[in-house]
């Protein structure tokens, strides 16, 4: 069974400098500027990355810019940042290309360059498709500006991945702080802050007609849906009691637009749930390397051990997301 895992992260020294150039308080700065382990492997994109893949089951990384990418710089700055990124990255896969593939920078605080540079990464560079940490500021993932950056990955068949960023701030201070960190950290980011802030810029863009504006267009949400996955049953009910139209029902956009991974989060459980949602044809692999330890051969004996059938499980291992790669367009 070989696997492809899709949210693994980098950072390079370039963007570090442009996250620490920022107002204190604009954005929150997960890994990649101090001394700590998980700083170093973020900035390794070499042998030691390679070796725990090799520990963990794990055949290929997919690699991304890790949160909060370029979406809270400045336009200019994330134009600049977004295509050194893509660049490095691009570098680096050449080094190792039976083992790393990469999903691009988009600077969406400029959506005219963030279209152009979808289209160079995937055209020129050779990318997968693009990951997008949540909204741009504090602009949501629907808004008319972004509509050429949608209409680009339809046109080219390469997906869009969703990653969390931290909440604005006036959800953070409503409903994520007053018990000092670590708890308030744990609250606004990784413990449900992110999911919910996540899935709800993949449920707005629903409601915003995105979908249906674009209705090729692909993306991926990690950690089995970001929440609003498990509630579209509830979420369907009361917009049919309330009169709130849709082309299609939520379960459909979700079965023909969405796919998920399991973002390094290896529970039986949530995989039965979003096997049961989506189907476990929209279903991939991720690690989320290097922030959870799927060390020992975790990523792969979970896939193993899951109650699936051998093609399902080679689908997840690695077969949904080749299929998924059959609509790039270059």
């Amino acid at each position: 069974m070989r696997i492809v895992a899709l949210e693994e992260h980098f950072v390079f020294p370039e963007v570090v400098k442009a996250w620490e150039a920022l107002p204190p308080g604009r954005m929150a700065i997960i890994g990649g500027n101090g001394d700590d382990p998980i700083s170093r492997r973020l900035l390794d994109i070499g042998e030691e990355r390679i070796a725990a893949m090799d520990d963990q089951g794990v055949d290929v990384q997919v690699l991304s810019l890790n949160s909060p990418g370029v979406q809270s710089l400045d336009p200019a700055d994330a134009v600049a940042v977004a295509r050194d990124a893509n660049d490095f990255l691009a570098e680096a896969i050449a080094g190792h290309p039976d083992r790393f593939q990469g999903f691009a920078a988009i600077p969406t605080p400029d959506p005219g360059a963030a279209a152009a540079e979808l289209e160079r990464a995937v055209t020129q560079l050779g990318f997968a498709g693009a990951l997008l940490n949540g909204r741009t500021g504090s602009t949501n993932a629907d808004a008319m500006q972004f509509d050429d950056l949608y209409a680009t990955a339809e046109r080219l068949g390469v997906p869009l991945y969703f990653h969390p960023q931290t909440p604005v701030a006036p959800v953070v201070e409503a409903y994520y702080s007053g018990f000092g960190d670590p708890t308030d950290f744990v609250l606004r980011n990784a413990g449900i802050g992110w999911h919910y802030e996540t899935g709800m810029q993949i449920l707005r863009m629903v409601f915003a007609g995105v979908f249906d504006r674009h209705p090729d267009l692909q993306v991926v949400a990690g950690h089995w849906g970001e929440v609003v996955l498990f509630y579209l049953e509830r979420t369907q009910q009361i917009s049919d009691a309330t009169g709130v139209h849709l082309e299609r029902t939520l379960e459909e956009y979700a079965r023909n637009n969405v796919w998920v991974t399991g973002s390094g989060l290896l529970s039986q459980r949530y995989l039965r749930w979003s096997t049961e949602v989506l189907g476990a044809d929209r279903i991939m692999s991720a690690v989320d390397y290097p922030f959870i330890d799927n060390s020992g051969g975790a990523a792969r004996r979970f896939l193993e051990e899951a109650p699936l059938s051998v093609d399902q499980r080679d689908g997840i291992g690695s077969g949904n997301w080749e299929r998924l790669l059959t609509r790039r367009q270059a």
